[in-house]
C-alpha cells in the first residue's frame, strides 16, 4: 500500500489556490496508485505549537525529569515522524506568504527535523534519515517569483527536506493570482499542465 501525507498550509478554507491544485495533484497521484492511503494534515487550520521551550524539553530531558507538558509535545512530535516515515509520497500544499511558506509549515518542519530520527551528525557532518520518499510541493504565490531572488519558498524548502535527506522534490507553481484575472487564469492553467505531466 502507498501512503500518500498532505499537507495543507493556507490560512483560507475557500479560494486557496494552493488547496485547490494540492487537491488536483492528490487526486492524479491516487489515480497512479490504486492501493494509495491519503491521511491529511491541516496545518493551515489546526496549526501546530510552534517551536518552544516545552518541546525543547520533551526533546532533550530524562524521561522522569519532563514534565506532562513536555512528555505530550514529545509524543507530538515522534507522531508527525513516524506519520512522515511511514509516506512514501508527502504533497505540500503551500501558500507563500510575504515572501516564504506559511509559520504552519515551519512549526510542522521544527517538528520532524529532530536529531536522531529525521537525521544523525556525524563527524564528517549531517546524515539524513528520511531519503526514501518523494515530495511535491504546490506553491502559490500571488505574483511571479519562480527563479527570482525574492523567491524563498522553493530555496528553503529543498534546504530544510535535504537535510533530512530528502532531495527528490518536485515543485507544481500556481503564480501570478493576485496579478489580475487574466494572469491569475494563466497561472492556474500553467499549474494544471504541471499536474497533467506528474500524472502522466
Amino acid at each position: 500500500m502507498t501512503q500518500i501525507l498532505v499537507l495543507q498550509t493556507s490560512a483560507r478554507r475557500e479560494g486557496s489556490a494552493s488547496r485547490q491544485h494540492t487537491d488536483q495533484l492528490v487526486q492524479a497521484l491516487s489515480g497512479q496508485h490504486a492501493d494509495a492511503r491519503i491521511v491529511t494534515r491541516e496545518l493551515g487550520i489546526e496549526p501546530l505549537p510552534h517551536l518552544d521551550e516545552i518541546l525543547l524539553g520533551g526533546w532533550t530531558k530524562p524521561a522522569e525529569a519532563q514534565t506532562e507538558a513536555e512528555r505530550q509535545a514529545a509524543a507530538r512530535s515522534a507522531e508527525l515522524i513516524e506519520e512522515l516515515l511511514a509516506s512514501d509520497i508527502v504533497v505540500i500544499g503551500s501558500a507563500m506568504y510575504n515572501f516564504g511558506i506559511t509559520s504552519t509549515l515551519k512549526a510542522w518542519l521544527d517538528h520532524v527535523l529532530a536529531a536522531g530520527k529525521t537525521f544523525r551528525y556525524t563527524e564528517n557532518g549531517p546524515i539524513g534519515l528520511a531519503g526514501d520518499r518523494k515530495v511535491y510541493v504546490v506553491a502559490a504565490r500571488g505574483g511571479r517569483y519562480q527563479g527570482s531572488p525574492l523567491d524563498h519558498q522553493e530555496p528553503y524548502l529543498r534546504t530544510a527536506l535535504g537535510f533530512i535527506g530528502i532531495s527528490d522534490v518536485v515543485f507544481v507553481y500556481v503564480e501570478g493570482q493576485a496579478m489580475g484575472e487574466a494572469e491569475a487564469a494563466k497561472g492556474r492553467a500553467e499549474a494544471e499542465e504541471a499536474i497533467k505531466r506528474v500524472a502522466a
